[in-house]
């Protein structure tokens, strides 16, 4: 039985959420009425088998996708109502973005990377907040150099920093210790994590990793592009034991499935 959602504020939420691509015989249902809450302050992962629709809830909620029909909003702004034009900014101003590949620009220092979003917008960063990103990330020693003299793990830390640098209602992260080795990945988790309980910020993360979901507050579950369980405090241990329940109960549909075709 799925529990209860969450009553604390949300930086963001989607609402009946139907997401489908293609049509005819290639028609997918990606996700099919998917009503969920990311509470503010809070770190969130997402989580389900493969094709489960764990990353287009993603890109719905943070406006990289459109939906076919349903809500999705972020601090209050249904994102459904909003040209492409006024979506841009949103993103822009009120979202921060990682992904599994770090998406920096090589010609850049670190110090202008962290920055870029700040100055595509033309607007001016904040020295102490800047400051307080890069201390909390460890690059302080690293600021004049180019992303090709820094490890995996550095380099996602500064697309980190980057996603904070505009102080977003919620940063959305994909599988972004995916590219990294357990201990780098565990250094970008923690970072994360300490976005959300020292900087107040709101993380929402998709990960197929149960050790990378064991940071988060709180894990939900989709399956075939529902949701179908949320777990509090979760542990990577009972995180492991609910995918292994799905993937079972998954194979023993398939194998009904199979048992019904006439031969």
């Amino acid at each position: 039985m799925t529990a209860a959602a969450p009553t604390a504020p949300a930086a963001a939420r989607v609402i009946d959420a139907v997401k489908i691509y293609g049509s005819g015989d290639a028609r997918v249902r990606a996700l099919d009425g998917v009503s969920v809450d990311f509470p503010a302050g809070r770190f969130t992962a997402i989580m389900g088998p493969s094709g489960s629709g764990k990353s287009t809830l993603m890109h719905i909620a943070a406006g990289l996708d459109s939906l076919t029909s349903g809500s999705a909003l972020v601090a209050g702004t249904d994102l459904t109502t909003l040209d492409d034009r006024r979506l841009t900014r949103l993103r822009r101003d009120r979202i921060g973005f990682v992904f599994q590949a770090f998406n920096l620009l090589p010609t850049l220092t670190v110090a202008e990377n962290i920055t870029l979003p700040l100055d595509l917008a033309g607007k001016k960063a904040d020295p102490e907040w800047i400051d307080a990103l890069v201390d909390v990330v460890g690059l302080g020693d690293r600021l004049r150099h180019r992303p090709v003299e820094l490890s995996g793990g550095q380099q996602q830390r500064v697309a980190v920093a980057r996603a904070l640098a505009g102080r977003p209602e919620v940063v959305f992260a994909e599988e972004p210790t995916g590219n990294l080795d357990s201990r780098s990945g565990e250094e970008v988790l923690g970072l994360l994590g300490r976005a959300v309980r020292t900087m107040g910020r709101t993380v929402v993360m998709v990960t197929h990793d149960p050790v990378a979901a064991a940071h988060a507050d709180e894990v939900v579950f989709l399956a075939d592009g529902r949701l179908v369980d949320r777990m509090a405090e979760p542990t990577a241990e009972r995180v492991l034991d609910r995918i292994k329940a799905f993937d079972t109960r998954a194979r023993g549909f398939a194998t009904a499935a199979h048992q019904e075709v006439p031969s």
